[in-house]
Protein backbone atom coordinates (compact mmCIF):
# COMPACT_ATOMS: atom_id res chain seq x y z
CA UNK A 1 0.00 0.00 0.00
CA UNK A 2 2.59 2.34 0.80
CA UNK A 3 4.69 1.42 -2.30
CA UNK A 4 1.55 2.42 -4.27
CA UNK A 5 1.47 5.61 -2.33
CA UNK A 6 4.53 6.72 -3.16
CA UNK A 7 4.39 5.81 -6.67
CA UNK A 8 1.18 8.35 -6.92
CA UNK A 9 3.11 11.17 -5.03
CA UNK A 10 5.70 10.41 -7.42
CA UNK A 11 3.58 10.84 -10.51
CA UNK A 12 1.90 13.89 -8.63
CA UNK A 13 5.59 16.10 -8.37
CA UNK A 14 5.86 15.26 -12.32
CA UNK A 15 2.50 16.19 -13.76
CA UNK A 16 2.33 20.06 -14.84
CA UNK A 17 -0.61 21.59 -16.42
CA UNK A 18 -0.30 24.22 -18.92
CA UNK A 19 -2.91 26.12 -20.55
CA UNK A 20 -2.91 25.38 -24.47
CA UNK A 21 -4.37 28.06 -27.10
CA UNK A 22 -6.19 26.27 -29.66
CA UNK A 23 -6.98 29.60 -31.45
CA UNK A 24 -7.59 28.61 -35.53
CA UNK A 25 -5.96 30.98 -38.06
CA UNK A 26 -6.16 31.42 -41.54
CA UNK A 27 -2.66 30.91 -42.30
CA UNK A 28 0.90 30.06 -40.36
CA UNK A 29 1.76 33.81 -41.32
CA UNK A 30 -1.29 34.88 -39.07
CA UNK A 31 0.00 32.35 -36.50
CA UNK A 32 3.28 33.48 -36.07
CA UNK A 33 2.35 36.96 -36.18
CA UNK A 34 0.34 36.34 -32.95
CA UNK A 35 2.68 35.02 -31.21
CA UNK A 36 5.34 37.01 -31.68
CA UNK A 37 3.10 40.51 -31.30
CA UNK A 38 2.29 38.20 -27.63
CA UNK A 39 5.76 37.77 -26.78
CA UNK A 40 6.16 41.61 -27.27
CA UNK A 41 3.52 42.47 -24.78
CA UNK A 42 3.92 41.94 -20.67
CA UNK A 43 1.55 40.09 -18.67
CA UNK A 44 -0.12 43.07 -16.33
CA UNK A 45 -0.63 40.56 -13.36
CA UNK A 46 2.81 38.64 -13.86
CA UNK A 47 5.07 42.05 -14.83
CA UNK A 48 8.24 39.80 -15.98
CA UNK A 49 6.37 37.36 -18.22
CA UNK A 50 5.19 38.12 -21.56
CA UNK A 51 1.64 36.69 -22.59
CA UNK A 52 2.87 33.82 -24.26
CA UNK A 53 5.05 32.66 -21.11
CA UNK A 54 2.13 33.59 -18.41
CA UNK A 55 -0.24 31.10 -17.29
CA UNK A 56 -2.25 33.95 -15.24
CA UNK A 57 -5.87 33.96 -16.43
CA UNK A 58 -6.00 37.07 -17.67
CA UNK A 59 -2.61 36.82 -19.78
CA UNK A 60 -4.76 33.56 -21.54
CA UNK A 61 -7.74 36.43 -21.90
CA UNK A 62 -5.55 38.82 -23.37
CA UNK A 63 -3.71 36.02 -25.99
CA UNK A 64 -6.76 35.60 -27.11
CA UNK A 65 -7.65 39.21 -27.55
CA UNK A 66 -4.54 39.61 -29.61
CA UNK A 67 -5.30 36.24 -31.59
CA UNK A 68 -8.69 37.59 -32.70
CA UNK A 69 -8.10 41.00 -33.24
CA UNK A 70 -5.08 39.72 -35.80
CA UNK A 71 -7.72 37.76 -37.06
CA UNK A 72 -10.18 40.24 -38.04
CA UNK A 73 -7.24 41.91 -39.88
CA UNK A 74 -5.94 44.47 -37.09
CA UNK A 75 -2.27 45.44 -37.61
CA UNK A 76 0.34 45.30 -35.20
CA UNK A 77 0.41 49.19 -34.45
CA UNK A 78 -3.59 49.17 -33.87
CA UNK A 79 -3.05 46.07 -31.26
CA UNK A 80 -0.55 47.98 -29.28
CA UNK A 81 -2.96 51.05 -29.17
CA UNK A 82 -5.32 49.05 -28.27
CA UNK A 83 -3.16 47.17 -25.07
CA UNK A 84 -1.75 50.77 -24.16
CA UNK A 85 -5.17 52.81 -23.97
CA UNK A 86 -5.94 49.82 -21.23
CA UNK A 87 -3.14 49.24 -19.48
CA UNK A 88 -0.32 52.15 -20.15
CA UNK A 89 3.27 51.78 -21.21
CA UNK A 90 3.68 48.98 -18.86
CA UNK A 91 2.18 46.43 -21.06
CA UNK A 92 5.12 47.46 -23.29
CA UNK A 93 8.71 45.46 -23.35
CA UNK A 94 10.12 48.51 -24.68
CA UNK A 95 8.29 51.58 -23.83
CA UNK A 96 8.70 54.89 -25.66
CA UNK A 97 10.48 57.72 -24.39
CA UNK A 98 8.42 60.41 -23.71
CA UNK A 99 8.78 62.97 -21.21
CA UNK A 100 7.05 60.73 -18.32
CA UNK A 101 9.44 58.36 -19.38
CA UNK A 102 12.45 60.46 -19.20
CA UNK A 103 13.98 59.95 -16.02
CA UNK A 104 13.31 56.10 -16.06
CA UNK A 105 15.04 56.24 -20.15
CA UNK A 106 17.82 58.49 -18.69
CA UNK A 107 19.00 57.82 -15.20
CA UNK A 108 21.18 55.07 -15.98
CA UNK A 109 23.67 57.36 -18.36
CA UNK A 110 23.18 59.99 -15.37
CA UNK A 111 24.38 57.64 -12.59
CA UNK A 112 27.34 56.22 -15.24
CA UNK A 113 28.41 60.21 -15.96
CA UNK A 114 28.34 60.84 -12.11
CA UNK A 115 30.31 57.43 -10.94
CA UNK A 116 32.68 57.92 -13.66
CA UNK A 117 33.44 61.72 -12.24
CA UNK A 118 33.23 60.66 -9.22
CA UNK A 119 35.93 58.03 -9.53
CA UNK A 120 38.16 60.80 -11.87
CA UNK A 121 38.07 63.49 -9.07
CA UNK A 122 39.12 60.29 -6.21
CA UNK A 123 42.03 59.39 -8.77
CA UNK A 124 43.25 62.38 -9.11
CA UNK A 125 43.36 63.91 -5.41
CA UNK A 126 44.63 60.35 -4.86
CA UNK A 127 48.05 61.87 -7.25
CA UNK A 128 48.27 64.95 -5.67
CA UNK A 129 48.51 63.33 -2.44
CA UNK A 130 50.94 60.40 -3.43
CA UNK A 131 53.66 62.73 -4.27
CA UNK A 132 54.31 63.99 -1.18
CA UNK A 133 58.02 62.98 0.24
CA UNK A 134 58.44 60.45 2.63
CA UNK A 135 61.70 61.33 2.90
CA UNK A 136 63.30 62.46 6.69
CA UNK A 137 64.30 66.20 6.77
CA UNK A 138 67.34 67.12 8.25
CA UNK A 139 65.68 67.36 12.08
CA UNK A 140 64.61 64.28 11.77
CA UNK A 141 67.57 62.64 10.37
CA UNK A 142 69.97 64.39 13.87
CA UNK A 143 66.98 62.76 15.85
CA UNK A 144 67.33 59.58 14.80
CA UNK A 145 70.36 59.35 15.09
CA UNK A 146 70.66 60.56 18.48
CA UNK A 147 67.95 57.80 19.57
CA UNK A 148 70.45 55.17 18.33
CA UNK A 149 73.31 56.43 19.50
CA UNK A 150 71.56 56.27 22.70
CA UNK A 151 70.12 52.78 22.55
CA UNK A 152 73.92 51.48 21.31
Amino acid sequence: MRFWALILLGITFLAQAEMVDTFQFKNTEERIRAVELAKSLRCPQCQNQNLVESNSPIAYDLRIEVYKMIDEGKTNQQIIEVMTSRFGNFVLYKPPFQWTTALLWGLPIILLFSAVSLMLIYLRQRAKTSLKSTALSAEQQQALANLLEKKQ
